[in-house]
């Protein structure tokens, strides 16, 4: 098996940039992919690779990016070796954690059932139809197609995981080109100031962030005047300048560094210089929404709860609770 060729699948991007003013971002993306996939490739690559060319390709597919599950159809019967391929591939991305999909009848019943946060957030979005738009932490790049199904010119997630890039591959392996793209890069991979995008999302990041508000600067760069942030993350409930700072773990995760409350929160949007800062939506994170499943077989929330009280972590912390602002760049 040939080892993963980068250079023609993220071509089409390269081109994207260099034909929108943004060839400095492009040379330097170049070099990012080729110390990624050349200089330190990551082991589990020849197997994720094989797990992806295992899916079926020899039959007429369209895809659905506006239901729940970012689902994969054809009008054809499957037949018993596409299904049996179907099963290798798709159990060979293992685990799935944000979703959910649906391959030719497949249910990958993801570990976050990440249709209910774009719920959450959707309605109060600017229309999409034609933005450009930046996902910040996009996992498998559910949301990506998401936001493609809501009419947006040109998405582009990143995330440094390579298994998530795979996964979003299963998807885009069925579109042919499409103006929705992942690249294996972090944020602070990104060139400074790009004020490239219309709109950009950073959900489920800034809490892993040491140092929050330079986090929000770096997001506010990645925008043109007039765009619009979409920020979700962990909050505690507290008056303004309140925030929740883990001792050493918060629901067993590390890198949990601070907590805001909604109104500290909203401070933080106002020094880093945005305006017109609000909170859309509140919403405690559940069992139902975040869990343990047959395509993501290790722990998950319920093994992060207090078992003798669910309201709090493993540490005693309040339980996880998640708020959704939507703030623009002057």
């Amino acid at each position: 098996m040939a080892a993963f060729d980068w250079r023609t699948h993220f071509s089409p991007f390269l081109d994207y940039l260099n034909n929108s003013d943004q060839t400095a971002w492009a040379e330097v993306l170049t070099d990012q992919l080729v110390r990624r996939f050349e200089d330190n490739p990551h082991g589990d690559m020849a197997r994720w690779q094989a797990a992806l060319e295992a899916l079926p390709t020899n039959l007429p597919t369209k895809v659905d990016l506006t239901s729940s599950a970012v689902t994969v159809t054809t009008d054809q019967p499957l037949g018993e070796q596409n299904a049996e391929s179907l099963e290798l591939g798709l159990r060979g991305l293992m685990p799935w954690r944000k979703g959910p999909f649906n391959f030719f009848g497949t249910h990958v019943d993801t570990e976050w059932r990440s249709d209910w946060k774009w719920d959450r957030v959707a309605p109060h979005l600017a229309d999409l139809n034609e933005r450009t738009i930046l996902d910040v932490g996009c996992g498998s790049g559910y949301h990506c197609w998401r936001m493609a199904g809501a009419g947006a010119r040109q998405v582009v997630g990143i995330d440094p995981g390579l298994l998530f890039m795979f996964q979003f591959l299963a998807v885009k392996g069925y579109l042919g080109e499409s103006a929705v793209d992942l690249l294996p890069i972090r944020m602070e991979d990104l060139p400074e100031n790009l004020e490239h995008f219309d709109t950009t999302f950073s959900m489920g990041v800034l809490y892993h962030r040491r140092s929050p508000i330079d986090h929000l600067l770096d997001l506010k760069g990645t925008l043109r005047r007039g765009g619009e942030l979409v920020l979700e993350t962990l909050i505690v409930d507290g008056p303004e300048g309140f925030s929740l700072v883990p001792e050493d773990r918060y629901g067993q995760m590390r890198n949990v560094w601070f907590l805001p409350s909604c109104p500290t929160l909203i401070r933080w949007l106002e020094r880093a210089g945005f305006k017109n800062a609000r909170v859309v939506d509140v919403s405690d994170t559940t069992t139902e929404e975040q869990r343990k499943t047959d395509w993501m077989r290790f722990n998950s929330l319920a093994d992060f709860l207090d078992p003798n009280d669910p309201t709090k972590t493993v540490e005693g912390y309040p339980g996880p609770k998640r708020a959704t602002i939507i703030a623009e760049k002057p």
